[in-house]
Formats: C-alpha cells, structure tokens, sequence
C-alpha cells in the first residue's frame, strides 16, 4: 500500500491505534508523557488544532510548518547531526519510538506498541476541518466513555473554551466557528458526518 507523504504547509488528520488493538494509554500518567513527548517532538514542526488520546487510539489535526516556519533551535530529534531537511514523519517516528521505550520499560513488555504505518488523511476543506474539530472531541461520548465532551480530560476542548495558557491554536480554532458561543454550541449538538465519512475512522 502506498503511503502519503507529508507535505509541509498542508494540514492533516493524523491518527493511530495499538498494535492489534491493544491499549496505548494503561494510566493517567501514560496519557500525560504522551502529551510531554508531543511537545518535544512535534510542536517545533507543527500546530495543533484539535486533539483526542483514546485509550488504545489517538486522533490529532495538525497543520505542518514550512521549513521558514521552524525555529531549529526548537526541533528536537534521534541523530546527532542536524538533519540537512525537516522530515515531518520522522518527527512523529521519533515521537512513537519514544513512547513506545517508555512503556516497554515501564509495563516490562516488548515489540511494537503502534500500528505501523500511521494514518495520515489530508484536510482539503474548511468543511472538513471543522467537522474533523468536532469529530476529535466528540470522539469520547462517541464511544461511551462520557455522555458530555467537557467531561473527558484527553482532548483539547477544555483546552479552546478555557483561558488557560495553551500551545494549541485557540484563537484560529475559536475563528472557525466564528466565535466562543458558537464552537461550544455547535459541539453541544448532535452533527451529522456522512460527507466526510469516508475520511474518518473508528477505533474500538
């Protein structure tokens, strides 16, 4: 199967889920090491727009900087020589093997923990964007793990409609549905995602 490159200056729905179906997140703590790793391996190409940790799948809605955009003082990656070009998928490799270590040594397991490769589906339109938001947060009660999306501690929603500080692009999320009333309106709605059903993807 082929693989779509990342393509930097683009944004993406990037997703992933236990090898085999197993659990990614065994904790609290797991979920924010994951998060601590993001930071470090992620933020320095990347923003992010929306996010959810499931406990054996994770989905994230990035937009991938351009090479102008990156402050190499910031990217933080496996090799000891800087790298000539900035390889968005490795950045996220870097991000999984490190996890991956993590939890092998913690939980005194071996072998692969992600599926590989990871899902990457391009984001086309501000349609599909905005649906995607909510899809990401939605995801939780999606699955029954709540029955409100403010409930669930591992997306970024509490993130959009709180004050506290953030590295997620709050204001341009906030923009996309015109204004703080309205994101917290329309995610409090049922919506329905057909048009963009082949886009998505379930985990259980």
């Amino acid at each position: 199967m082929k693989i779509e490159p990342l393509i930097q200056g683009n944004y993406y729905h990037i997703y992933n889920r236990g090898n085999n179906g197993i659990d990614l997140f065994i904790d609290n703590e797991n979920y924010t090491y994951f998060l601590r790793l993001y930071e470090k391996y992620i933020d320095p190409v990347a923003d992010t727009f929306a996010w959810c940790l499931m406990k054996n799948h994770f989905h994230l809605l990035v937009y991938l900087k351009e090479d102008v955009e990156i402050n190499l003082k910031n990217l933080t990656y496996s090799t000891v020589e800087v790298p000539k070009k900035i390889n968005p998928s490795k950045q996220f490799s870097h991000l999984f093997n490190a996890y991956t270590q993590a939890i092998n040594k913690r939980y005194n397991r071996t072998g692969s923990l992600f599926e590989k490769p990871f899902e990457r589906k391009l984001v086309s339109s501000e349609k599909y964007f905005n649906n995607l938001v909510y899809y990401l947060h939605h995801n939780p009660v999606h699955h029954g793990f709540v029955e409100k999306i403010s409930d669930y501690p591992w997306t970024s929603y509490n993130s959009v409609v709180t004050l506290k500080p953030t590295k997620l692009k709050r204001e341009r999320i906030i923009e996309c549905f015109e204004d703080l009333p309205n994101f917290i309106a329309y995610h409090n709605n049922e919506h329905d995602l057909e048009e963009i059903k082949e886009l998505l993807i379930d985990y259980i």
